[in-house]
């Protein structure tokens, strides 16, 4: 009986294969292991190992795994060689902090499919007894972090092991600082399964470039961008129609024609309505370039891509119009920027009133300074309206604005901050603004908000939403709130949102904005007659209540 015991466990043991592993599967576990212990693990947060050589020898060794066994061996030994890690009891204590979770996700250190039970021990140990003590990569100034004492490998594609090392450094930025991570139209952790093959089958500049800025994109954050001068020139072109433009219903409302060194005339006029550019429409174009530009929503996205529509690196686009009724083709000279002839714009005023009888103040935010909203309190307070233009970037001037029209104290946003002793895990914090103030203005408060209203535009939309008698106006802003983290992906430019931002109640801001009381947006018929239909309307506000 013994015996054939025996025979049967040899029989099994024969007949069950190893389980094998995907090319896929092994690169995401060693992303995720590899930035897990980047951050996590006591000796290599505090900087003990050349980290990049680190992931540099695991993708070579990857090459000689070929089921789920040997992966598991590879990574204990892994873990083992970076020395012991001591018992945390900080790691234990409760902070006095309230916590947001919606980040915080591990659950892929227990994926059976792919790690052993002795290494799922081993990194949930990593975890609870984790690096509390400054790191390496990231250090803090205030509550923001900012990353550092990463290698640079310069922007050229040189090897597969950089590109990877490249995909897995990002990907575990966002995985670990970036507080709208749950936000992103596609999981995360798809974005890693989708881009690894891309970017093991990157061969070139351009095509190393490209994919990193899809890899950007799918942040989905207005924020975010990747600065690639060989991007910006390849595919969106060195030359331009000399002509600027308005945006509206689909399509480009011209308004103005730009002169150029060699004094010749272009074949737009004013007025014209251009529908399509070498024969893609100009929804199709925003669907083209946005895959490479990220956005918090779609209006952010046009916002982000409509400068580039009458770009290119040909002598001409061939456009189609539509001109006093009639619909035209065109092939239009496209000249290089140096040669366009921009003349400067009228200097606008930081403030005005807008009628005769001074009961209209008008304030553009965008130019305002700190020092002028004294002058500029005392000359609108006793208005019957104050029209604040939002529809531009602020000087800073949120909380002295506050002070001087909200009548008291109240918390307007809450604020998530990366809680670094424990990554992926965000701390809320409430905001309060203005104060106790009886001489506040009596007067109605109106903010006009588009597209162009983002961070610290929205947060200040939302400070003066707290007055008793404001009214927003205009459509959806850009929806990216928060302070950002710059830094560098392949020697490249970028950024994404630092820190999140919400309303008191925990409604959310990032990629749905502040939503108008009133909606109003340019039209086409509006742009031609050169009027501000969403200054139009709030005036109509003002006079009629509705």
């Amino acid at each position: 009986m013994r015996s054939f015991s025996f025979l049967v466990i040899l029989f099994l043991s024969i007949g069950i294969p190893a389980q094998t592993v995907s090319e896929a599967q092994k690169l995401e576990s060693l992303c995720k292991v590899w930035g897990f212990l980047k951050y996590y693990h006591p000796q290599v947060a505090k900087g003990a190992f050349d980290w990049d050589q680190q992931l540099f020898q695991k993708i070579d060794e990857l090459e000689k795994v070929n089921d789920k066994t040997q992966l598991n061996e590879l990574y204990l030994q892994w873990i083992n060689s970076l020395g012991k890690v001591g018992a945390c009891k900080e790691c234990k204590k409760q902070e006095q902090k309230t916590y947001f979770l919606k980040n915080f996700d591990f659950n892929w250190i227990h994926d059976r499919n792919i790690f052993s039970e002795a290494v799922i021990q081993k990194l949930s140990y990593i975890q609870d007894n984790r690096n509390i003590e400054d790191n390496h990569y990231f250090g803090k100034g205030g509550r923001k972090v900012f990353f550092r004492n990463e290698n640079s490998y310069g922007s050229k594609f040189i090897s597969r092991q950089i590109v990877l090392l490249e995909l897995f450094r990002y990907w575990n930025y966002v995985e670990y600082f970036f507080p709208y991570k749950y936000e992103t139209d596609q999981n995360w952790n798809d974005v890693l399964q989708e881009m690894i093959p891309k970017f093991n089958a990157i061969s070139n500049d351009e095509g190393y470039h490209l994919t990193l800025a899809e890899l950007v994109t799918k942040t989905d954050d207005s924020h975010a961008y990747l600065f690639s001068p060989l991007i910006s020139f390849n595919q969106y072109g060195r030359r331009k129609i000399p002509v600027e433009y308005g945006y509206a219903e689909g399509k480009l409302i011209v308004t103005k024609i730009n002169s150029n060194k060699f004094h010749e005339e272009t074949l737009l006029e004013p007025g014209d309505i251009i529908y399509d550019v070498n024969g893609k429409t100009i929804p199709q174009m925003v669907n083209s370039f946005g895959k490479y530009i990220p956005a918090s929503n779609s209006w952010g996205k046009i916002k982000k891509v409509r400068n580039l529509f009458l770009f290119s690196n040909s002598d001409s686009i061939t456009i189609r119009i539509e001109r006093d009724g009639r619909n035209m083709a065109l092939t239009v000279k496209t000249y290089l920027l140096k040669d366009i002839i921009y003349e400067k714009p009228a200097t606008a005023e930081k403030w005005k009133f807008l009628d005769e009888a001074k009961k209209t103040g008008y304030v553009n935010m965008g130019i305002i300074e700190r020092k002028d909203l004294d002058e500029m309190y005392r000359n609108l307070r006793t208005t019957e309206a104050i029209i604040f233009d939002l529809r531009n970037y602020p000087k800073q001037t949120i909380l002295p604005l506050s002070r001087l029209l909200l009548p008291e104290n109240t918390i307007y946003y809450q604020f998530i901050f990366p809680e670094t002793n424990y990554l992926s895990k965000f701390y809320i914090r409430k905001n309060s603004i203005g104060r106790k103030n009886t001489e506040y203005y009596k007067g109605k408060v109106v903010v006009l908000v588009d597209e162009n209203t983002q961070s610290q535009a929205e947060t200040t939309a939302m400070m003066l939403k707290q007055h008793p008698n404001a009214k927003i106006i205009g459509s959806n802003t850009s929806g990216a709130n928060g302070d950002i983290i710059r830094f560098k992906i392949a020697g490249l430019e970028t950024s994404f949102t630092g820190l999140g931002a919400y309303y008191p109640d925990q409604r959310k801001t990032q990629r749905i904005g502040i939503i108008p009381d009133i909606l109003i947006r340019p039209t086409i018929k509006g742009i031609k007659k050169g009027k501000d239909e969403v200054l139009e309307r709030a005036l109509e506000y003002i006079r009629t209540g509705n």
